[in-house]
């Protein structure tokens, strides 16, 4: 038997008006998924315990099948253990995005302009990250590189407790009241000013104004952690197991649970990504000799924080389409049983532009139990109207494998 979980991050959303009330998922032709639909298990899923923020990183360690409450130290050490940064139990780690924020002085008065700055590219991010660490680099603390506009800041024998706020909560909105606080907050807020000095008049983000680009003028930290511990993964559930996304936080779930990263070109965290070509590594590895993929699309969640509904409807038909059309496809014609999941980790409503902790519709298909719920669609509305409810997001993977 193989299995596969096809993560649609932030595919799930609330009904708008643009869409005639209906949501994207709804109204995305997504044959494919929809036919899988009448002949599988639909329902709803809470994948963000009671008293956890509705990250990505909470999420997705739920649909991997482990209990936040039992291991989550943070979002920014799963993202340093993908970048290679060898974390001592005394570090603690902050995501530090690149962002685009407005003119306004003091900084306090700037807004949130783009919590990606323009989805800079990881070339140039590259430099303006050494370029900063020139400057803002000391014995106890030190910036790392990550990939487009995703980095982190590993701080000696730091501490936590601090209040950081995900950029992309506060886009349009102004930065007062949303700034660092706790033991170092004085130290990272200097430290965001300093860079907005440095970086605002770079060449880097010149070029990029003079091109009709965002720039890159200042680093944001949030998303505090130490360094976590997972269970490895087969050891856990006796599968060999990969991970295929365009995430550092991703890929670090994968690393820490002793998985295989497989890296596909033209892989990219958003719409423009290599659908197909994440569908194809899945199939190669699954006809190769793993027994589980995880394949992760950034696409609907980045549209989700844009407000990009055009988008995130692409998304979602280029998911059925792309890639669960040609595994479940694939599989077929090697005679192989397969289970798949699809969902999201969490919705991701295009109305807030950010994560919210409702339920997730999900699909759980098996080829060879082809025995529906009533379901004709794979939408909110269908899973909420069959009447199945998993209280726990580690359960999905306990519900695939069969052992519930």
């Amino acid at each position: 038997m193989k299995y596969i979980v096809v993560l649609g991050d932030g595919m799930a959303d609330y009904k708008l008006q643009e869409l005639g009330g209906k949501t994207p998922l709804q109204y995305a032709k997504k044959p494919y998924t929809d036919a899988l639909a009448k002949k599988s298990e639909v329902g709803l899923c809470k994948t963000v315990p009671d008293g956890f923020k509705p990250g990505s990183d909470v999420a997705n360690l739920s649909v991997m099948g482990y209990d936040p409450r039992e291991c989550y130290t943070g979002r920014s050490p799963l993202e340093a253990v993908s970048i290679g940064i060898e974390l001592a139990p005394t570090d603690v780690t902050l995501r530090c995005n690149l962002v685009t924020v407005s003119g306004e002085e003091p900084y306090e008065n700037k807004k949130m302009l783009d919590y990606s700055a323009g989805e800079i590219s990881t070339a140039e991010a590259e430099q303006l990250i050494a370029y900063l660490k020139g400057h803002l680099d000391c014995d106890d603390m030190a910036l790392y590189a990550g990939v487009s506009y995703r980095h982190c800041l590993v701080v000696k024998n730091g501490r936590t407790g601090h209040e950081l706020t995900p950029p992309h909560d506060i886009t349009g909105k102004p930065v007062r009241g949303h700034l660092p606080e706790g033991p170092c907050g004085e130290r990272y807020l200097a430290m965001m000013k300093k860079s907005y000095e440095l970086l605002k008049d770079h060449p880097i983000n010149r070029a990029r104004v003079a091109a009709g680009k965002n720039p890159a003028n200042s680093v944001w930290f949030w998303g505090e952690g130490t360094k976590p511990a997972l269970e490895n993964f087969e050891k856990k559930f006796g599968l060999k197991g990969c991970v295929i996304s365009a995430v550092d936080l991703v890929k670090g779930i994968g690393i820490l649970a002793g998985m295989k990263i497989i890296e596909v070109k033209g892989a990219t965290g958003n719409y423009d990504t290599n659908f197909a070509g994440k569908a194809q590594a899945a199939l190669d590895a699954l006809l190769g000799g793993s027994d589980f993929v995880y394949i992760h699309m950034e696409a609907p969640d980045e549209c989700g924080h844009q407000g990009d509904i055009a988008h995130k409807i692409y998304s979602i038909e280029q998911i059925d389409e792309k890639v669960v059309k040609p595994i479940a496809e694939g599989l077929r014609k090697a005679g192989m049983p397969f289970k798949m999941l699809i969902c999201p980790d969490h919705p991701t409503p295009i109305a807030v532009r950010t994560h919210v902790s409702d339920p997730i519709p999900y699909l759980l298909y098996s080829s060879g139990n082809e025995k529906g719920c009533g379901a004709e669609s794979y939408d909110e509305d269908s899973a909420a109207a069959t009447g199945i409810f998993v209280p726990e997001g580690c359960m999905l993977m306990q519900k695939m494998l069969g052992r519930l």
